[in-house]
């Protein structure tokens, strides 16, 4: 019986993989002119294509003139645009090409989906006109994306706080900081808002309140040895950044040292983000596999979707004193069903200055036995070496890290495991 439903199963299975294959073939035949086109054609020097029509409300215009001169090229498959409904997340590799320089990888990020992008639109025009279809451009000019004109001096927290996870709980401190990194303007190192143009202004709070990832990665840099992706730039609605290297589901089952490596600096991330000499804890909201990516180089690890991340100023809430502000906070383990999910409180996240929730996802959601992704648990440091796995430390520190059973045990079981990673990593060197 066993056998004959195994042979059903297998037989159904071929079946549907025919089905699929028929169906790509037929849809390449439909779109033969279109295909061609698609190679012919460098779309991105389309000024509809890429939004630079629906500026201010758009992410900036910094690398336009790249984009029109056609200096960013689409790879392969990207070009093809009846595979786009594949790609529902709007990220594109491409190459950019400099005269003296060669070309090289970067990724474009439309920095939404399309019924994200088509739902922000209509919120655009609601909040002007009332109906759901309107003149972007001249919306814009109605909305609270241009409250703030000429005659205010600065970003304020009154005025986006909540807008986004970056400014959940904003500080000024924070803000200054965003409008003086902000790298959509030419006069960019000045945190005083009315240096800005006006269209400046506006995408800049168009960005803040759609997808704050630009911002994130502009306001703490790779160069200054965050662990971002570096921003290159943007045209329209598309935002170029530096290709980093495979995400980190390519290591799964990389050889046991070098997943040893990779865990390590997952720890070194969670403990930068968490404390560092600029008091700002940047706490990661949505930790994955996918967001995260390894140099081919280098081999480091860098954090490759930044849009939800929460940012709190420790300054500010030693200053504020808010309640229970000195109680060290543990985040609770979320024991569910679905992948890569967290359990936590961006208000307590706000208000405590001793926070261990960098070290909860990471070790929950990509390094212990809890983590789930793609049908598969075990988390990264899966299988560990036999010695290793009968001495029983590694396993109890991953355990302890994502779901503690002491009080305060997540905190020192982070301290312990960056001390063994490092050691392994030390022994296996």
């Amino acid at each position: 019986m066993l056998r004959f439903l195994s042979l059903k199963f297998g037989r159904l299975y071929r079946c549907l993989k025919l089905l699929f294959v028929v169906s790509l073939f037929v849809i390449l035949l439909m779109n033969t002119h279109n295909l061609l086109a698609s190679f012919q054609k460098n779309e991105l020097t389309d000024r509809r294509f890429i939004n630079l029509n629906k500026c201010p409300a758009c992410f900036g215009n910094s690398w336009c003139r790249k984009f029109m001169n056609g200096q960013i090229t689409f790879e392969s498959w990207g070009r093809l645009r009846f595979l786009d409904f594949l790609n529902v997340k709007n990220v594109y590799f491409a190459q950019y090409g400099e005269p003296r320089e060669g070309t090289r990888r970067i990724v474009l990020k439309r920095l939404g989906s399309d019924q994200e992008l088509a739902d922000i639109d209509q919120k655009i025009c609601k909040r002007a006109t009332g109906r759901p279809r309107c003149d972007l451009i001249q919306a814009m000019y109605k909305t609270e994306f241009s409250r703030l004109n000429g005659d205010v001096r600065l970003l304020t927290p009154e005025v986006v706080e909540g807008w986004s996870d970056l400014v959940h709980c904003p500080s000024q401190r924070l803000l200054d900081r965003i409008v003086r990194r902000y790298a959509e303007t030419k006069d960019s190192g000045s945190f005083l808002l009315k240096n800005l143009k006006d269209t400046e202004r506006m995408q800049l709070l168009m960005t803040l309140a759609f997808n704050p990832e630009p911002l994130v990665l502009q306001s703490f840099p790779s160069d200054e040895g965050w662990p971002f992706a570096k921003y290159l730039g943007a045209c329209g609605r598309m935002v170029a950044v530096n290709y980093v290297g495979e995400d980190l589901w390519s290591f799964y089952n990389a050889p046991w040292e070098k997943r040893v490596d990779l865990a390590l600096q997952l720890m070194e991330i969670a403990e930068q983000l968490t404390n560092n000499d600029f008091e700002f804890a940047l706490y990661l909201l949505d930790v994955s596999f996918d967001n995260f990516a390894v140099g081919p180089r280098d081999g480091k690890v860098i954090v490759v979707d930044a849009e939800n991340v929460l940012v709190a100023d420790k300054r500010l809430i030693k200053q504020n004193k808010p309640e229970n502000w000195d109680v060290w906070y543990e985040s609770r383990f979320e024991d569910c069903d679905k992948e890569a999910c967290l359990s936590f409180s961006k208000d307590i996240l706000c208000s405590r200055v001793n926070v261990d929730h960098n070290y909860y996802a990471i070790c929950q959601n990509l390094l212990s036995k809890h983590a789930t992704w793609r049908g598969t648990t075990g988390g990264l440091l899966h299988d560990p070496p036999t010695e290793i796995a009968k001495d029983g430390r590694l396993e109890a520190m991953l355990d302890e890290c994502a779901n503690p059973k002491k009080r305060y045990g997540r905190y020192q079981a982070a301290k312990e495991l960056r001390e063994y990673l490092s050691q392994l990593g030390g022994n296996a060197r």
